[in-house]
Order: structure tokens, then C-alpha cells, then sequence
């Protein structure tokens, strides 16, 4: 039995290895599976912070608290890891393993060094920011707020180093362990709160947390002491490999607002339609959105670091390939998925939902919005591998430039769709917006690759 599964296993190493395409299907199983988990785990969490906090006082100044220290790390540590990739695996193609030590002690460096004097000015505007965020907070429970605040700021600088980690491994094609080490976070979140929670209240959920970040950070350190990397930050110099990552920035960070302020823009729009409006749009994102977070993550971590190293190579016949293959398989997947979702999206709502003070009517609303957020599953995951080919080519410009127009279009589409639909027409807005975001994205396609080197 041993020997036999040997061999299964064997000859599919065997076939995986063959080709470009099948490593990145292999590492968006790997890396989709374990994302599944990893939201399973943190589903689990909440539900035990549910059932220990309720909706009370502390976890909305827990919430609060962690709002701008996660939101930050989003940004700038994302930022900074979509700028390295391609550099990095440009320099490790062109000059070798040294070189590529240098630029990753230069980026660790220079990330701590950025995160941590961004926790000294979040540190220093607090008393400040956290009034306005928190404004309907009596003065104790805003002393909770500010007092879990100060708390989490470490995490910043933990969660800077991880992405850098995360980044190298997945340039190495390691993508079990950076798919599953984020696993921590809500694990020992919730053994200190079960061991603790009696006695340290809200403040057991604070420091779990930043406990799992120090784990995960731990787990990606070792995985990369064994691959021979020296964890020491080292100053090499603005030299022009560090210089170009850092000149990725600007544009990468700016994407990133715009497209994170079209959510709160829908929001507020949707704010304007009534009582409910809000609640039944976040109501109908509660499925699509794992779906096209779990997927885009999926995807975005198998594909960037082969487009990287195809597009560093100039093999760009490489490049049309793995592009025409993987639009051929989200369309197999997604259509046929889309439609399923959308058909069964009453009876899905009302399964989830339909309790309580959630009527039918609630879930006959909610399920049309869910229904037409559903249909952008194509035009995103499509949109999705087409943005790793702009990241893999350093082309971040343009891509802010759409993340702008963008974010404007959707403001339009919102207003005029919602005169007519209500609340489905913001959600219908969406759809047109990654439509018009692939339209974009494949005239920059045609202009990147070049047909000419067939």
C-alpha cells in the first residue's frame, strides 16, 4: 500500500513538474484549499467571541481598535509585497542568489524602518483619529478603545515582516506554508481568550491576537532558515534594484485606496436609499465575498511569481500561453458557478439568514442583490490574472490610473442605476465596473505582450 502510494504521489510530481501551467494549478489548489481553512478557522473564531462578547461595548471598542492597525498593514505592507516579487525574481534570473539576499535584507529593512515610524505617527495622531472614528463612545468605552489600540500597534511592525517572508517563499514557489501560517492568528486568538477571557476580558482577544501574529512570523522565519536565507536586516544601499521597488510603491498604494474606497463609497451611497439598504447589501456579500477573496488570492499568489519570471525572461510566448490558459479555465469554472449561485440564491440566503427578525421579504431582497454581486465572479477572477501580468511588468502607472477611473465610474453607475433598481443597481454597478476594469486591463494585455516574438 506504501509503495503504491509512493507511486501515485510520485507520478504526480512527475506530471506537475512538466509544465509552467500545471505548477500554478497545483499552487492555486494548494493555496485556495488552505485559504478555505484558514476562513473556517477564523469563522470559528467569531463565532466564539460571538458567544463570549455578544454585540456589547468591549468588542465594538475591539473592533475599532483594530480597524486602522489592519487597515494599514493591508495597504502598505500589501503594497510593498507586489512591488518586490517581480524585482526579486528578476534579480534572482539575472544575478543569482547574493544579489538576491541583498535586495531581500535591504527590503526587510526598509519595511520595518516604514512600519514602524508609521506606528509612532498612528501612536501620536490617536488621541486625535480615535474620537472621530469612535464618536458615539462614552469616555470609558473610548479609554478601552484607545487603550487596545495602543496594544495592536506592534502588530504592524510583525505583520510588515511577515508579508516580506510571505513574499520570498512565494517567489520560491513555497506556497503551502504562507497559504496556511495566517492559521495562528485566529487559533491562539482563541485559546488565550478561553484560558484568559475570565480574567483578562477583551484585552485576552487583543493579546491572542498579536501572539498569533508573533507565531506566524515565527513559522515563516524558521521556513526560511532552513532554505539558507539570513533573517539579519542588513542596509546595502539605495542601489538600483531596492530603488526601483521602492519607486513601485506610489502607484500600488494609490490602486490600493481607490479600489478599497469604492466599498465604503457603496455604502455610503447605499446609505442614502433607506433604512436597510445598508445592512442588505452587507447581507449579500457575506457569500460572495469569500468567494472572490479566497479565489483572487488563489490565483493573484500562483500565477505573480511565473508571470515575473517569464516576463523577466522576455518569454513572452510564455506568457500568452499561461494567459490563454487560465482565461480558459476561469471561464469553465466561474460561468458555469455563477449561474448555479445565482439560480439558488433565495433558498442560499434563506438557509443563512431567515431566522428572527430576518423575513421572507428580507431574504427576497437580499438574494437579488446577491444575485446580481454574483455575476462579477467572471469579470473579476479575469480581471484578477490580468493584473498580475501589470504587477510582473512593473506597468503599476497605469494600473492606478484605472483604479481611479474606476472608482468614479462606479460612482456614476450608483447614482444612475440606483434611481431605477434601489440597492440591486449598486450592486449591478459593480458588475459593469470589473467589466469596463477587463475591458482596460486587456488593451494594456495587447500592449505588454509582444505577438511579435512568436
Amino acid at each position: 500500500m506504501i509503495d503504491w502510494l509512493g507511486g501515485r504521489l510520485g507520478s504526480w510530481d512527475t506530471w506537475l513538474k512538466r509544465s509552467v501551467n500545471r505548477r500554478i494549478f497545483a499552487a492555486l489548489l494548494t493555496v485556495g484549499g488552505l485559504a478555505v481553512v484558514v476562513k473556517l478557522a477564523s469563522t470559528a473564531k467569531e463565532l466564539v467571541v460571538a458567544h463570549q462578547f455578544g454585540t456589547g461595548d468591549a468588542l465594538d471598542a475591539f473592533l475599532i481598535a483594530f480597524l486602522l492597525p489592519s487597515f494599514t498593514i493591508q495597504m502598505v505592507a500589501g503594497t510593498f509585497r507586489l512591488a518586490l516579487i517581480p524585482t526579486y525574481v528578476q534579480i534572482r534570473e539575472q544575478e543569482g542568489q547574493d544579489a538576491t539576499q541583498r535586495l531581500f535584507s535591504n527590503a526587510m529593512v526598509w519595511s520595518t524602518a516604514s512600519l514602524a515610524a508609521i506606528s509612532v505617527l498612528l501612536a501620536l495622531l490617536a488621541p486625535y483619529v480615535l474620537p472621530i472614528m469612535a464618536s458615539g463612545f462614552g469616555p470609558e468605552k473610548l479609554a478601552l478603545t484607545t487603550s487596545l489600540f495602543y496594544l495592536f500597534l506592534p502588530a504592524l511592525v510583525i505583520s510588515g515582516l511577515s508579508t516580506i517572508w510571505k513574499a520570498i517563499l512565494n517567489a520560491g514557489e513555497r506556497f503551502a506554508l504562507v497559504a496556511l501560517a495566517p492559521i495562528m492568528i485566529p487559533v491562539v486568538a482563541v485559546a488565550v481568550l478561553l484560558v484568559m477571557g475570565g480574567v483578562w476580558g477583551i484585552y485576552a482577544l487583543a493579546v491572542g491576537t498579536v501572539i498569533g501574529f508573533v507565531l506566524e512570523a515565527g513559522l515563516l522565519a524558521l521556513s526560511l532558515k532552513r532554505r539558507k536565507f539570513s533573517l539579519l536586516p542588513r542596509w546595502y544601499g539605495m542601489y538600483p534594484a531596492m530603488r526601483k521597488v521602492i519607486n513601485q510603491c506610489p502607484p500600488l498604494l494609490a490602486t490600493y485606496v481607490f479600489m478599497g474606497s469604492a466599498v465604503f463609497v457603496d455604502q455610503a451611497m447605499a446609505a442614502v436609499l433607506g433604512s436597510g439598504s445598508v445592512s442588505t447589501l452587507n447581507y449579500a456579500n457575506r457569500v460572495v465575498g469569500p468567494l472572490l477573496e479566497v479565489g483572487g488570492l488563489a490565483l493573484g499568489t500562483a500565477v505573480l511569481p511565473h508571470l515575473s519570471r517569464m516576463s523577466a525572461a522576455d518569454d513572452w510566448r510564455g506568457v500568452r500561453h499561461t494567459l490563454k490558459t487560465y482565461t480558459r479555465l476561469i471561464l469553465l469554472t466561474t460561468v458555469p458557478l455563477t449561474l448555479i449561485l445565482v439560480y439558488f440564491s433565495e433558498p442560499l440566503v434563506s438557509l443563512l439568514f431567515q431566522r428572527g427578525a430576518f423575513t421572507a421579504e428580507d431574504t427576497h431582497l437580499v438574494a437579488q442583490v446577491q444575485a446580481a454581486l454574483l455575476l462579477q465572479l467572471p469579470f473579476y477572477m479575469l480581471s484578477t490574472l490580468l493584473v498580475q501580468l501589470v504587477y510582473s511588468t512593473h506597468s503599476n502607472r497605469a494600473l492606478m490610473v484605472s483604479a481611479i477611473v474606476s472608482l468614479l465610474l462606479d460612482v456614476v453607475l450608483n447614482y444612475a442605476l440606483m434611481q431605477y433598481f434601489g440597492v440591486v443597481g449598486i450592486a449591478l454597478s459593480t458588475v459593469f465596473v470589473y467589466i469596463g476594469t477587463l475591458v482596460f486591463l486587456l488593451v494594456m494585455y495587447r500592449r505588454v505582450v509582444r505577438f511579435t516574438a512568436e
